[in-house]
């Protein structure tokens, strides 16, 4: 109902069978990992987060549902609605950017990692 909320409010024809049996497509035809990393995903981290969890343990309680499959939202080739099964923390990385935009932003943080010679995280020391 969200994406069709969502859609309908953005002029695009949808209905909740229609978005159904997208998701149900997504999910049978390559569910089991995430569509943009290729990662296994976890189908046991499904139902399991909890409110209050989640407000006590912040960023580390999120951090044990990274895999959690989710679905995102996209378009495909042709700029169709389309639905992909990836995991909460690409999801919530790749927030509302269209696919060309993410690996457009994806490729511009590898290149600027390259050209400054970030191989690994920022040191914390400040020696």
């Amino acid at each position: 109902m969200a994406h069709v909320r969502r859609d309908l409010k953005r002029g695009v024809a949808c209905t909740v069978s229609q978005y159904k049996e997208a998701i149900h497509f997504a999910v049978c035809s390559r569910g089991h990992e995430d569509f943009y990393t290729g990662e296994r995903l976890d189908w046991k981290l499904v139902s399991v987060y909890r409110n209050e969890e989640a407000k006590s343990g912040k960023v580390k309680y999120k951090k044990t549902l990274s895999l959690l499959p989710t679905v995102d939202h996209t378009e495909d080739e042709h700029g169709q609605p389309c639905f992909v099964i990836c995991s909460w923390r690409v999801n919530d990385a790749k927030s509302d950017l269209t696919l060309g935009e993410f690996y457009s932003l994806c490729e511009r943080v590898l290149a600027h990692r390259e050209s400054a010679g970030q191989g690994a995280a920022p040191s914390t020391s400040r020696g």
